[in-house]
């Protein structure tokens, strides 16, 4: 047997240079872990696990080793996200969003290789995308990735109203974003607006915000049931500035951006999913190991060997586990696998699936721990307490499973037309 990586549990076929950064990811996790239940019950963001997270190096997992990262791909993001799962939920949704900004550095230089943007367009979105990574591998810097906001719309997860104004040396950018991650905590925000006029998603563009520029605020904090150390209270932007050089707002980027991807919107969203999956596995050894160490009071036989009950509840722990890994292993297969092995129409459709499924199944593993454990465990602050919140958080975030299989269905007979998950929208008069 070799060595025991967190995110070799499922990422199983991991190459050597995947293994050796995922060693970085495990040699994190006891301090994470160490933290982990103060920072739920202040529902405060553990500012000491960017620290810890910064000296291993793993600011810049995802950013080519060009621009001062690792060099690490979807599959080293998917297993560090469900490693850090296990450990402390909260920093591994925050690190998600952190990771989540690479792509809008990586996206246009693979669009720029596809020649999708033009002789005078290439050196701003170059400039652009190699600024952001180099703030994230070169300088170790936090960012928080703030697209959603609280419009919807019937065709639109999410719907962009954050306004951007042209002005004398760069821009103006006027909106509230509702989620994101490390709200007051992240070195810098990134964030997603629209043109002034414009409705359709080539208005979109992205822009480095500064934590402390002028009209920044943060919103009312965030009194979650889950997930509470997340720093997810979101911005308050008010004719905030922007210079011109911390913007790509070059008309249509964000659509060529997204024609690059592999997966669903800019990529990455897959991981989103490992986390949750990471708590469910997390929980489930705590419960194996907990009724585990359970005798009958009267026979002084261990309940988990004797018991039909508990033994039922640990079987269909291990199926709902199970479950959530092979669905999760296909959609990793998916979106990594050099050739496609599915058009991109089919492989977002199958995100919505497997998004559901994943999440559905993993809080599934929760409730039956918590029926195997008994009202020992009912703790507010437990472990089992700590994941069903947590966990609560994976059937609604992006979108619950219903809403998934309903886009899926609509994508499926549609012959592959893609819904678009982000749209414009034009501010109420």
């Amino acid at each position: 047997m070799g060595e025991h990586l967190t995110g070799m549990v499922l990422i199983e076929d991991m190459t050597a240079a995947e293994q050796e950064r995922a060693r970085r990811v495990e040699g994190v996790l006891p301090a994470l872990r160490a933290r982990a239940e103060a920072a739920d019950a202040a529902g405060r963001f553990p500012q000491d696990n960017i620290a810890t997270l910064r000296a291993a190096g793993l600011l810049g997992l995802i950013v080519p080793t060009d621009y001062g990262g690792l060099g690490g791909g979807l599959r080293d993001l998917v297993a560090a996200a469900f490693a850090l799962g296990t450990a402390c939920p909260s920093t591994a949704l925050a690190y998600f969003f952190h990771c989540s900004s690479a792509s809008r550095g990586l996206l246009p230089l693979e669009a720029l290789e596809a020649g999708l943007f033009t002789p005078d367009e290439a050196p701003v979105v170059r400039a652009f995308a190699e600024r952001l990574l180099h703030k994230m591998g070169t300088d170790g810097r936090w960012l928080a990735n703030f697209a959603s906001e609280q419009a919807k719309t019937a065709a639109s997860a999410v719907t962009i109203a954050t306004e951007a104004r042209a002005a004398a040396g760069g821009w103006r950018l006027s909106g509230v974003k509702s989620f994101g991650c490390s709200t007051g905590v992240a070195d810098e925000y990134l964030v997603t607006a629209k043109l002034a006029g414009t409705t359709t998603a080539d208005g979109l563009c992205v822009f480095f915000v500064d934590r402390a520029a002028a009209g920044v605020r943060e919103r009312a904090p965030w009194e979650a049931l889950g997930m509470r150390a997340t720093a997810t209270h979101g911005l308050i932007l008010e004719d905030v500035f922007v210079p011109a050089e911390a913007a790509l707002a070059v008309p249509g980027a964000f659509v060529k951006m997204m024609q690059v991807s592999r997966g669903s919107f800019v990529g990455n969203q897959v991981a989103v999913a490992a986390i949750y999956l990471g708590v469910a596995y997390a929980v489930y050894h705590y419960a194996l190991n907990f009724v585990s160490g359970l005798k009958f009071a009267d026979t002084g036989e261990s309940i988990a060997a004797e018991s039909g009950f508990h033994q039922e509840l640990i079987g269909k722990m291990t199926v709902d586990l199970e479950t959530g890994f092979l669905w999760l292993r296909r959609q990793v297969q998916l979106e990594a696998s050099v050739p496609p092995l599915l058009p991109k129409p089919r492989v977002v459709a199958q995100w919505r699936l497997c998004k559901g499924v994943v999440c559905d199944a993993a809080y599934a593993v929760a409730t039956n721990a918590l029926k195997a454990c008994g009202t020992s465990n009912t703790g507010h602050g437990g472990v089992i307490g700590r994941a069903l919140r947590d966990l609560s958080m994976g059937l609604v975030q992006a979108f619950p499973a219903e809403r998934g299989r309903l886009e899926a269905a609509k994508m499926l007979v549609a012959a592959g037309a893609e819904q678009a998950a982000f749209s414009t929208r034009e501010r109420a008069q």
